[in-house]
């Protein structure tokens, strides 16, 4: 990067901490140079004051003083960095053919220059650099291949090289200006701040292109969730038309039933009535008869005779018994009404209550934590434990329902090492992976007072400590006695109290992971804009006796639906 003089070479301005040229150089006691801030900040993380280099150690921090020769050397050199950068831009910028640089001095007929001054601030033609040639005070003047902006180059208060660049406040400096007015100030060389500077531009660039790929995948979502909405749609609305029809159908059924049942009903009480009437009709016609006959046998005087003519039997008709006859189709209909009336009663109360939910839910304003319960648990499916993870102080039951803690340490004895068990976390994995799909399932924690319950992608860490934190590919919370927090986040609470059974929702295209309180239907907590690019298995972990007795088993439970 000299190549502009062969006595100065870069190996002697880098300072060795960090590796570039002396920005305001220091000598030590023992002789080695350092940059001001670099050795300062060395100091200053270290217990003991002594050099980088040869390890000589001082009773008491030296007093450092800038190395005025050191850096007046060093700004020579940086100079020649500059000098050869603007040589090689100049350069790059006639081989693209961006247009050529002109004379400033020519008149008419702008020739083109062939050297440009870095005192003059002036580009010169061939016949116009000619007094730089021959004159003893132009000849120190510093020429440089023609640049077009080469007052950008200058400090225009000290019409000295720009070489240095000042962090604090964000601008090119000369040696001048950072003796003067940034004598404090965090400066670097004008390299150094580029190679930073395009770093972090690099770094930003990478960080741009990848929220442009998450929204694109979350366009992509999108889109999916559009096409799989519209399908559910129409199935909906398909399957609500036939459930709905197959209602009102039941109704008609009912109606046509309960007329005909009416009907038949009251035509058997009219022939029931007509007989009734008819018998009493007959009856009375008899009575009658009777009551002429007693009528004229009440009349005769003779003893006799009256007694000859009374009948041995009674003189009474045969006739019915009206107690034993009721006549009570009036109750009937009124107890049918009563009971049609109750019926319509609740099946009205049952439709409006079905017609708010969905206006609710169609003009977004249901907050029926049980509806989205229900929604989530009908994507339920059935876990079992993969004993093949499982940390060698687990135990878990034969069905692959449950799993606990053992506090039997021998166990590790007679395990038989497997890599795709934990050996840190007191852990196991589901014994199935789910991707590009949404699932759920319930676990009973009862009175545990700890545990942790997630999911985990396919690659996670399974062989000593995992990093708490969001790139350890666990989405989980963690129960410790009164509260939850995240595994990626500790010591930060994002819920309080306790439950006795978790649900987990995943929706694993839609980048979103739920945990309800199954008893009250409350949201515990949601990982939300997750990217997914593996398959997720369940986690459980049921911890240690850390936070008192914690021996109760963690037990997947089949989802107890009430609706």
């Amino acid at each position: 990067m000299a190549s502009s003089n062969s006595l100065l070479s870069e190996e002697q301005f880098l300072c060795p901490i960090c590796l570039d040229v002396f920005t305001r150089p220091v000598s030590t006691p023992c002789g080695h140079n350092f940059c001001m801030s670099c050795i300062t900040t060395y100091w200053d993380d270290t217990p003991n004051c002594q050099c980088p280099v040869c390890k000589e150690t001082f009773d008491r921090r030296p007093d450092l003083r800038v190395n005025t020769f050191i850096s007046g050397l060093a700004l020579q050199f940086m100079s020649l960095q500059v000098k050869d950068d603007d040589m090689g831009s100049s350069d790059q910028q006639q081989a693209n053919g961006s247009g050529e640089v002109l004379c400033d001095i020519c008149a008419d007929n702008q020739q083109e220059a062939v050297k440009s001054c870095l005192e003059c601030l002036t580009s010169y033609c061939d016949v116009h650099l000619e007094p730089h040639r021959r004159a003893a005070g132009l000849k120190r003047h510093t020429l440089l291949d023609p640049l077009s902006t080469l007052e950008d180059r200058i400090c225009k208060e000290h019409s000295r090289l720009l070489v240095m660049f000042c962090r604090n406040e964000e601008v090119l400096l000369c040696d001048a200006c950072a003796s003067l007015r940034h004598v404090n100030h965090d400066v670097v060389s004008m390299q150094r701040a580029y190679r930073e500077m395009k770093a972090l531009l690099l770094e930003e660039e990478t960080k741009v292109q990848q929220m442009i790929q998450e929204r694109l995948q979350k366009i992509q979502v999108m889109r999916d969730s559009i096409i799989q909405s519209k399908k559910e749609t129409k199935d909906v609305i398909a399957n609500s038309l036939q459930d709905l029809m197959e209602l009102t159908t039941g109704i008609d059924k009912i109606h046509s039933g309960l007329v005909k049942m009416m009907e038949d009903k009251q035509k058997a009480a009219e022939e029931e009535a007509d007989k009734f009437i008819s018998s009493m009709k007959q009856e009375i016609t008899e009575l009658q008869t009777t009551a002429k006959k007693m009528e004229k046998l009440k009349q005769t005087n003779n003893q006799l005779c009256f007694l000859q003519s009374f009948p041995n039997s009674s003189l009474l008709p045969h006739t019915m018994d009206l107690s034993t006859f009721t006549f009570t189709r009036h109750v009937e209909i009124h107890r049918i009404q009563k009971v049609l009336s109750k019926s319509v009663s609740q099946m009205q109360t049952l439709l409006s209550k079905m017609n708010a939910e969905i206006t609710q839910i169609l003009n977004g304003t249901d907050v029926s934590n049980e509806a989205t319960l229900r929604y989530m648990q009908q994507y339920e499916e059935d876990i079992k434990l993969d004993p093949d993870t499982a940390h060698p102080l687990l135990i878990i039951s034969n069905d692959r329902k449950w799993v606990r803690y053992s506090m039997g340490s021998g166990l590790w004895g007679n395990q038989i090492p497997n890599p795709n068990m934990f050996t840190e976390h007191l852990a196991v994995l589901g014994q199935r992976g789910f991707s590009s799909c949404k699932f759920y399932f319930e676990v009973f924690v009862g009175e545990k007072s700890e545990w942790c319950l997630g999911v985990a992608k396919a690659s996670i860490q399974r062989n000593g400590s995992l990093f708490r934190s969001s790139l350890s590919g666990l989405w989980a919370i963690w129960f410790l006695v009164d509260k939850f927090e995240t595994f990626s986040s500790p010591n930060v609470p994002v819920h309080l109290g306790k439950v006795e059974k978790v649900g987990v929702f995943v929706d694993y295209n839609g980048g979103q992971i739920s945990f309800y309180d199954v008893q009250s239907a409350t949201l515990i907590y949601s990982f939300t804009e997750c990217i997914f690019t593996e398959e997720l298995y369940p986690y459980f972990n049921p911890c240690d006796n850390e936070y008192g007795s914690n021996l109760e088993p963690m037990i997947i439970v089949p989802v107890c639906r009430t609706d």
